[in-house]
This record gives C-alpha cells, sequence and structure tokens, in this order.
C-alpha cells in the first residue's frame, strides 16, 4: 500500500501534466515523465515513445484541436498506478490527419492509467471510444483508415 505522501505527490503531478497538456507548456508536461515519456493510445494502437515522438503526438492533437481540454475528472489511486476518468472537449480547428478543419466540437469520455516509478509517470495509457470522437469532430470519413489500422 503506498503512503499518503506518496499519494499526494502522485496526485500533484497528474494535476500538472494535465493541466500542461491544456495550457500546451509541453516541457512541463514531459517533466512528469520519469525521463522518458510514453503514451499508448488504445483505441488506435498508437504508441509514442521517447520526447520526439511524444512532442509530435502533441502538436499533432493540439493542431488538430488547440482548445483540446478536460472536465470532470475523478482519480483513483491504486499501488502502482493512477486512474484518471474524465472527459476530453475540443473542436476541430486545425488539420486532423490530412483533414481539412470542420469547427465541429467533441466531448468523449476517457480513461487514462497513469503508471509510476516513485512519484514519475513512467506511461500514460488512454482508452476512449475513437469512433464517437471522430465522428463529433466530423471526420467519420476517418473510422474506415481507423479500422485498418492505417491511422
Amino acid at each position: 500500500m503506498i503512503s499518503e505522501d506518496l499519494r499526494e505527490r502522485r496526485h500533484k503531478i497528474i494535476e500538472e501534466h494535465m493541466d500542461t497538456e491544456v495550457t500546451q507548456e509541453f516541457d512541463r508536461t514531459l517533466g512528469t515523465f520519469n525521463g522518458h515519456p510514453h503514451y499508448e493510445i488504445m483505441a488506435t494502437g498508437q504508441i509514442f515513445d521517447g520526447d520526439e515522438e511524444v512532442m509530435g503526438y502533441y502538436r499533432m492533437t493540439r493542431t488538430a484541436f488547440p482548445d483540446q481540454r478536460h472536465d470532470n475528472v475523478r482519480y483513483h489511486f491504486a499501488d502502482e498506478s493512477v486512474i484518471v476518468e474524465f472527459d476530453l472537449l475540443g473542436t476541430n480547428l486545425g488539420e486532423f490527419y490530412g483533414r481539412p478543419p470542420t469547427g465541429k466540437a467533441f466531448r468523449v469520455p476517457i480513461i487514462a492509467v497513469f503508471f509510476f516509478d516513485g512519484d514519475r509517470i513512467t506511461n500514460e495509457r488512454v482508452y476512449f471510444d475513437a469512433a464517437s470522437l471522430i465522428t463529433q469532430a466530423g471526420h467519420a470519413e476517418l473510422l474506415t483508415l481507423l479500422a485498418s489500422g492505417e491511422v
């Protein structure tokens, strides 16, 4: 069982991580990891490993959805991870997988599992319904590419 102190430090690091994603202070976001950022996007099978790939992921998602943010955040603590439930919101105001912006907004429930080494994140594993996000954002044509693994 983790100590109350470690639980609180992990909570603060996730808050910093999520807040700096919204404010697009990505150097600070990267600083919440243990020195090697790693994301697993379960809906698409995408893995972003290391500073360069993770920064590419940030640039791509914030180009497409510059107002991306979180709402209704809830935390669930375990010994080696923290599970965070939230609604992800955004508006497609930039290019998304080569498609022009639609100006349409999305709101989808997300579960992100943050794995830790001490009080630093080692991995963020994200679960969500990609079809809902893509359809709400006005890019239903991407569903075929998603199903084929081309996205």
